[in-house]
């Protein structure tokens, strides 16, 4: 990595990189969409990064990434389709197993490219096989349940950009042969049902995810009450918390209508 390592993310996965590479004493290069909450790109700054913004999309984010390993002989580090990224990021199972080493019944994770869950699902599965392992997508970026019904990898033909952190086109490779032997259902979730989430983790913790953070509530509240479960221990991972502040009021507005309450919405 001697020129440095580059990657693609409208993610944790930018933030990350970026700090391993500055306690490395190692360059990096952050390609992030242009639609990338200011909050992240800074976050990726502040962590002694580059950051180069381009194209509306993380699908255009990727191939021009890509294109910078031809170009300047960068190490590429992949944020989701990668057995090492996997790897790392399935260490959070390690800490909810050892966090809740008694009942559990199921686990919901945030989907984009599927990193996050196929390490958790492979992690889980090994150990504690019983217990369930659900992803939960936004309604219009569900690469994974498409990927799922369809028995191989779908390339989205549109993605919703609200929950930015996990708005991937394709599951990747590794993560897919991960996810369709080990993942045991994927559910999606509204924009409105998202926001509702938000509301949820704020009242209960105070403190705010951001859309794609808040996946894993909105998956748990839907999974119980469509099912009219009870007595089960569940675990939601809350992924992140960059949400841009003046995005709050819309996030407030939706809650509501998320709730299935009637809403005041201001028109500015």
């Amino acid at each position: 990595a001697a020129r440095g390592v580059v990657t693609a993310s409208a993610g944790n996965h930018a933030q990350g990189l970026a700090l391993a590479a500055r306690e490395l004493g190692i360059l990096a290069t952050i390609v992030m969409p242009r639609t990338t909450p200011e909050i992240k790109v800074e976050g990726v700054r502040s962590r002694g990064a580059t950051v180069v913004l381009h194209g509306d999309s993380f699908p255009e984010a990727l191939a021009y990434s890509l294109k910078l390993v031809d170009e300047q002989g960068f190490v590429y580090i992949h944020p989701y389709d990668d057995p090492d990224t996997i790897a790392g990021q399935g260490t959070v199972a390690m800490e909810i197993l050892r966090q809740q080493p008694g009942q559990l019944d199921a686990i919901f994770v945030p989907v984009g490219g599927g990193g996050l869950i196929a390490g958790i699902a492979a992690y889980v599965k090994y150990l504690r096989p019983e217990i369930k392992v659900i992803g939960v997508e936004p309604d219009d970026s569900n690469c994974l349940q498409a990927a799922m019904a369809a028995g191989e990898r779908v390339v989205l033909s549109q993605v919703g950009l609200f929950a930015d952190g996990v708005a991937v086109a394709q599951i990747g490779h590794h993560t897919f042969e991960v996810c369709r032997h080990y993942v045991d259902e994927v559910i999606t979730v509204s924009t409105d049902e998202i926001c509702a989430a938000i509301k949820d983790i704020y009242d209960d913790t105070r403190s705010i995810a951001e859309p794609s953070g808040a996946l894993g509530v909105a998956g748990i509240k839907k999974y119980v009450e469509q099912r009219g479960i009870s007595g089960q221990t569940l675990v939601a991972i809350d992924s992140g918390a960059n949400v841009n502040f003046d995005r709050l009021r819309h996030v407030a507005e939706r809650a509501e209508l998320g709730e299935g309450r009637k809403a005041i919405i201001a028109v500015t």
